[in-house]
């Protein structure tokens, strides 16, 4: 979702719209958690998350790249609930980043705006990155409206 060449709020836009829609998951799991790590760059891997609730529900899947942090989680669990789920804008300076987000990174000039994804349940992923995508899965029936 990084757009360099959108307007000066394209991606606050973007992230904007990637929170709406992962505000209607909270009644979801976690189905599958991938960290690529095999990058020298720790900046070059990636952090995917499968999200799911049933078969009349649309699936969700986040993508983050690159990772400018990422808490590791207790691996090896399986689905796990969800008991809640954010995604914050994270401003470039001289903006201001919201209180809680603050100390996360080593804010200096060079760093772009980014997403904070934070999921909290038995399996708690807190990744900050410069790119975010959400997909929704499509369909021709009911599974194709979020509410």
């Amino acid at each position: 979702m990084a757009d360099e060449h959108g307007a000066n709020d394209a991606f606050k836009n973007r992230c904007t719209k990637a929170a709406r829609t992962l505000e209607s998951c909270v009644t979801y799991s976690i189905d599958r958690i991938a960290l690529d790590e095999s990058n020298e760059d720790r900046k070059d891997n990636t952090l995917d998350v499968w999200l799911r609730e049933g078969p009349s529900t649309p699936d969700v899947v986040i993508s983050l790249s690159p990772l400018h942090s990422v808490r590791p989680w207790e691996k090896g669990l399986g689905v796990s609930f969800i008991d809640g789920i954010s995604l914050v804008h994270l401003p470039k300076l001289p903006s201001p980043w919201p209180a809680e987000a603050v100390g996360r990174l080593d804010r200096s000039e060079g760093l772009p705006e980014l997403a904070w994804l934070r999921i909290a349940g038995p399996i708690e992923v807190d990744a900050v990155a410069s790119i975010v995508t959400v997909y929704v899965a499509q369909s021709d029936d009911a599974a194709s409206v979020l509410r």
